[in-house]
């Protein structure tokens, strides 16, 4: 028998996003039904942040063994047990999991449902025979998946996506990596950390959405460190030979032919929305994602969509941005407004590379002046006493000093963005930043001091030289 639901808010969707939404509107007491189709935490905990972060923090243990020369430390070759380093990623995850659990978000209220939604109508959605939602509202929050290239031969070749790779017990000998954006240079240089003999192929440029100055400064320490990063190359096939993998590049001299251990694709991701039977329910959508306006309705208005499944920025923390906006309008009928811009986004590498609002090519399209502020870490204490001096931040504001966008690359950066974000969504001329009081020695200075080097131009004028012999003479 089909039991029936009448909710005031249904969340299709447990990942990051719909747990959000989820766990604010019953902690208003709206009641809501919660749909998932596969594990509760979604791609973040299970095969996404959780796992590549903790992945990546094995990979600066292992390093650190082998760079602390310098600090008066005997170098030294780590002895890494890869099955190890998959049971601290797995341990990682269970220890998160329980936040994101079924038994806890029934606790808050929620009616969770395992089983996978469908649209019936406009108004109604279906769980296979067993329920039928009618909602005041829905948020869809369905996600993304990896998007497999059409490389020929991929198909019966067995590789390695996001999904899959952190099940690896044993570690590649060779891990040929296809994608040379955040997530296939994050692993890279983890797996390299780990000991891999790592190749990337990029079709086009390594971190091509980041600035240019900035992503050069994490190739370059990823070539040091012995990853091969070859961007503009085609991947004309791949096949399996006995237990490896060839892959084939196409050039004009030819075809070259690499042949590795392991394979895995990193060529980004996709929304997903299969069988959730949006025409049935008057939702426009494409290849790109649910076609949201700027409140995040699609073109049904009673309907929500949060996330990678809208197309766009494809973070954890946008969809939680999302959740925030959609509880906002949907439950108090507030006014709002995506605004990409007060998204940051981190490539966790080592230096780090983060960024907020505008780059520099964007602002000089949009604004008629601009001012480009630089400060390096080798010119901050704590990054000399670290020795983290690579890298630099790099601040683009107005002429009158508003700030438009911010990237860093070096250590922390992913911290040190946070105030750059607060200083766009909030409208913040540079002065904010000239006048903070920073605590010594920290590498947020650097944000200090970049603000500082806005003024430092006027402090030269003859206006100013006057004025100040003016006061020394007076006293």
């Amino acid at each position: 028998m089909t039991e029936q639901l009448t909710p005031d808010l249904c969340v299709i969707g447990a990942g990051s996003g719909g747990l959000s939404v989820a766990a604010a509107a019953a902690a208003l007491g709206v009641p809501v039904v919660l749909i998932e189709k596969a594990k509760m935490g979604g791609d973040c905990l299970n095969t996404g942040c959780v796992p590549s972060k903790a992945l990546i923090a094995a990979g600066k243990r292992a390093e650190v063994f082998r760079s602390s020369t310098a600090f008066g430390i005997k170098a030294a070759r780590p002895s890494i047990e890869f099955f190890q380093v998959n049971d601290h990623v797995n341990d990682v995850i269970g220890r998160i999991a329980p936040n994101d659990s079924k038994e806890r978000f029934t606790g808050l209220g929620v009616k969770v449902i395992e089983g996978e939604a469908c649209f019936k109508d406009a108004a109604t959605v279906t769980v296979g025979d067993a329920y039928e939602i009618k909602a005041r509202r829905f948020v869809i929050a369905t996600g993304s998946s990896p998007a497999v290239p059409p490389i020929p031969g991929l198909d019966q070749t067995p590789y390695l996506t996001n999904e899959t790779v952190f099940e690896a017990r044993e570690r590649p000998k060779h891990l040929v990596i296809v994608g040379g954006g955040p997530i296939g240079l994050e692993l890279a240089q983890a797996f390299r950390r780990l000991g891999s003999d790592v190749t990337v192929l990029e079709a086009a440029q390594p971190l091509a959405k980041e600035d240019p100055e900035c992503s050069a400064v994490v190739l370059d320490r990823l070539a040091r460190e012995g990853v091969t990063v070859r961007s503009h190359v085609k991947v004309a096939r791949v096949k399996r030979v006995r237990s490896k993998v060839e892959v084939v590049l196409e050039s004009g001299q030819g075809e070259e032919i690499i042949e590795a251990s392991d394979l895995l694709i990193a060529t980004g991701r996709r929304p997903s929305f299969e069988g959730l039977g949006l025409d049935a329910a008057g939702i426009a959508h494409d290849g790109s994602g649910i076609r949201i306006d700027k409140r995040l309705r699609t073109t049904n208005k009673n309907v929500y969509a949060i996330g990678d499944v809208t197309g766009g920025a494809q973070f954890t923390h946008a969809a939680n941005y999302h959740a925030g906006l959609v509880i906002r309008h949907a439950l108090f009928r507030l006014p709002v407004k995506i605004d990409p811009n007060v998204i940051p986004r981190v490539t966790f590498t080592e230096p780090e590379l983060a960024h907020v609002g505008l780059l520099e090519v964007d602002a000089r399209r949009l604004h008629k002046t601009i001012r480009v502020l630089r400060w390096p870490f080798h010119e901050n204490d704590r990054a000399q006493a670290e020795r983290e001096t690579s890298g630099f931040i790099k601040v683009i504001t107005d002429k009158r000093g508003k700030v438009l966008g911010a990237t860093i690359v070096g250590a922390s950066a992913g911290e040190l963005i946070t105030t750059w974000t607060l200083a766009i969504g909030q409208g913040l001329n540079i002065r904010a930043f000239a006048g903070i009081v920073v605590p010594y020695p920290t590498l947020s200075e650097v944000s200090k001091r970049v603000a500082i080097s806005f003024f430092t131009p006027r402090l030269g004028s003859p206006w100013v030289r006057r004025i100040l012999g003016f006061l020394q003479r007076f006293g």
